[in-house]
């Protein structure tokens, strides 16, 4: 399970969450624009915009769970187990479908190796069919919905049973389950809280007292469920304050999904096994910098995908960095 967000300040930073019980082997990863990508129906691609993100690679392929390109849109794919559908490949033209048949692994590099913002993103998804064929038989289809953002908004796109949804996303955070508009529609439930003190409206004439700071956000789910969390980091994020500077504005990203982390012991998958953060991202899509923790490491690491050659064929690797370092002070 996982939570991706957006913040604004002078800067635009997307990010997100991977919440799970175990690492494929998280590498930061810069494609240049050289990289030939050869999509498995969509054919290949040979120049296009630059990304960086966090990705397993397999077979000299970068499979990103989160990146953003050059132009500033960044995209997530997040687990939506249950509800997530895939439609089988055309294999031969004029075999049933005049869409672009993309295949579900390549949707992330696909949309930003050619859109430049949401807006292109939209008019391209139009023409898309999400299709389940597989990386290869050692990987399983991953059951995802996706959100994809630039400075002037989100969306979320979720490919289900009765066909492919774009939703316009005016909170800019995703979780799991259920369906985007289930989530938003909770919302309405904790349309009461605030972060400032509530006033007593219990009763005409009854003197109440707040004995605590922080009580008019009584009622805020603490959970780790989906749904949950989609409420939690929506409210932390939409009433976060920061400076604009990037030490700041990066500090503040990190607190909205901070709010939202999983300790090792508190989400049992099976026996003796535990659903933790793997790690939590924050970009900078103005500039192209990725920022990111680890579950034992709390240090922020970063990596410029300008101080690469960007116009490069091969992708750039960077392992991340998990073990964490302590700085003594004395």
């Amino acid at each position: 399970m996982c939570t991706a967000a957006t913040y604004k300040t002078k800067d635009f930073y997307f990010g997100r969450t991977l919440d799970y019980e175990f690492s494929y082997g998280d590498e930061i990863v810069v494609t240049p624009h050289n990289y030939e990508f050869d999509f498995r129906h969509a054919g290949k691609l040979e120049k296009h915009y630059a990304i960086i993100g966090m990705a397993h690679v397999a077979e000299n392929y970068p499979l990103y769970y989160d990146a953003v390109n050059e132009a500033g849109l960044g995209m997530a794919g997040l687990n939506f187990v249950g509800n997530a559908f895939y439609g089988k490949a055309a294999l031969e033209a004029g075999c049933g479908s005049d869409k672009t048949q993309v295949a579900q692994f390549e949707f992330i590099p696909w949309v930003l190796s050619l859109c430049k913002n949401v807006q292109e993103a939209k008019e391209k998804i139009k023409h898309v069919k999400l299709v389940d064929t597989p990386f290869n038989s050692q990987f399983p289809l991953a059951q995802l919905h996706w959100i994809i953002a630039d400075k002037t908004g989100a969306i979320t796109v979720e490919s289900m049973q009765d066909g492919l949804h774009v939703y316009d996303n005016p909170v800019g955070v995703l979780t799991n389950n259920p369906p985007f508009e289930f989530q938003m529609a909770a919302l309405s439930n904790y349309r009461a809280l605030s972060p400032k003190q509530p006033e007593n409206t219990f009763g005409q004439g009854i003197e109440l007292t707040a004995y605590s700071r922080g009580m008019g956000a009584i009622g805020l789910p603490g959970d780790l469920s989906s749904q949950s969390r989609f409420i939690r980091v929506a409210f932390t994020k939409l009433n976060s304050k920061s400076g604009d500077g990037e030490n700041e504005s990066i500090s503040q990203f990190f607190h909205i999904l901070g709010s939202v982390d999983q300790q090792r012991g508190c989400c049992e998958v099976n026996d003796g096994k535990y659903e933790i953060t793997l790690y939590t991202s924050c970009c900078n899509c103005d500039k192209g910098i990725y920022y990111y923790k680890t579950y034992d490491n709390s240090q922020i690491t970063a990596v410029d995908m300008h101080r690469e050659n960007l116009d490069s064929q091969k992708i750039i690797r960077y392992p991340a960095i998990t073990e964490g370092k302590i700085c003594w002070q004395n």
